[in-house]
């Protein structure tokens, strides 16, 4: 197993005192759509707004406080960069973070407003490119935001909490981008439940684990313009490759329209707001692509709920004014 359960165990210990244990909800209407009981596993109502401080935060607890000292370093589309930032500002250590320019401008301000030093950066496939120049001039440590192992297992404290919450899980839909939620929510899982099916959910545009699995090595790939930008990493990481081959049922292939249906059922049916990546695992669910059980115990991920209001806004097209 990539990440051990001890591992994991012994992230939630450490991360207990700073994180929320995020809620499971509900959706009775949500849950007849696609046939199944439904829980919704809300990490968007996790600090700054998406489950990556779990991971974040671990690796930065992890560090030497003189390493720490020397200033932290990332690179993201803006999920993990705004968790390293306020991590940075936990332990009270200086941060940087290459962003892509096009990063949506909520998550700018949320990486500024944490403290940390913005560094954007035009082209989205050479980020990690920047990312090392930066690395070479300031020698701060790097928090690797889908491939650390300190990393993972604070993402599969998510995965620990899910079980707790839901015993009698069957199924359970997580995105993937770099792969980081994927891996721990699958190694706590079927560490806990082994029975449990584990379906990832992609971009149907761009996905990055499907090519890798088929190439059975980490490849850079393309990566659309889409509501979804937190699943646009140039490549997912190793160690959730060796994760998706292990413990993936499955992966599932959503479309754009299919992530903006997830996003309006949860605001309208659970009242939660979703970013793309965050609806992701629900459209994966609705798209009908794997077999389940008429209610069969099923949870999604609500992975984020960073969206800037004006995108969120347009998914309601305005309604014609009777003249």
């Amino acid at each position: 197993m990539p990440i051990p359960l001890a591992a994991i165990r012994e992230a939630a210990a450490r991360l207990a005192p700073h994180l929320h244990r995020t809620p499971v909800l509900s959706s009775t209407s949500l849950g007849e759509r696609a046939g199944v009981r439904l829980s919704l596993k809300a990490e968007s109502l996790q600090k700054t707004g998406s489950f990556k401080p779990r991971g974040a935060l671990n690796i930065v607890l992890a560090l030497p406080p003189e390493r720490r000292e020397r200033g932290l370093l990332t690179v993201s589309a803006g999920n993990h960069a705004q968790a390293v930032a306020w991590a940075a500002r936990v332990v009270q250590a200086p941060c940087t973070v290459v962003m892509p320019s096009d990063a949506p401008r909520s998550k700018l301000a949320a990486v500024r407003g944490y403290g940390a030093r913005v560094v954007l950066h035009d082209d989205r496939a050479t980020l990690f490119e920047r990312m090392r120049e930066e690395e070479a001039r300031t020698g701060a440590a790097f928090v690797h935001p889908f491939d650390d192992p300190h990393g993972l297992a604070g993402a599969g404290t998510l995965g620990l909490e899910l079980v707790e919450q839901c015993p009698e899980l069957d199924a359970v839909f997580v995105p993937i981008g770099g792969g980081g939620l994927m891996t721990g929510v699958a190694c706590a899982v079927k560490a806990l439940r082994p029975r449990c099916r584990v379906i990832g959910v992609e971009l149907a545009d761009g996905p990055g684990m499907t090519p890798a699995l088929a190439a059975g090595k980490p490849v850079h790939v393309p990566r659309p313009r889409t509501l979804a930008d937190g699943l646009t990493p140039p490549f997912v990481g190793a160690l959730p490759l060796e994760a998706a081959r292990r413990h993936l049922e499955s992966i599932v292939l959503v479309s754009e329209e299919g992530i903006a249906d997830g996003m309006r059922a949860l605001f309208e049916r659970a009242r939660l707001v979703a970013e793309g990546s965050g609806a992701a695992a629900l459209a994966g669910l609705f798209s009908g692509q794997v077999k389940l059980e008429r209610d069969a115990n099923v949870a999604v991920i609500v992975s984020g709920g960073n969206v800037d209001a004006e995108r969120f806004v347009e998914l309601y097209p305005r309604a014609k004014v009777p003249a």
